[in-house]
């Protein structure tokens, strides 16, 4: 469980700062450069609520499986 919570922390610390990254090195209008962020942005907590969410239905089983062990 330790090893998936942490490669999901580093999936997602990479994911912002290759973000970031391409933001800053991007030439860009401010508008631009503001809507491409807000998108990046929504996206990525989109991506952590799914994970949060597959990481609780898999707890959710195994303290199932263990109750009926």
């Amino acid at each position: 469980m330790n090893k998936l919570f942490s490669f999901m922390a580093g999936a997602l610390c990479g994911t912002l700062i290759g973000g970031v990254t391409a933001l800053l090195l991007t030439p860009a209008s401010g508008s631009e450069l503001k809507e491409s962020a807000l998108e990046r942005w929504e996206t990525a907590k989109q991506e952590a609520a799914r994970a949060m969410e597959e990481t609780r239905v898999q707890l959710e089983n195994e303290y199932r499986q263990n109750i009926q062990s």
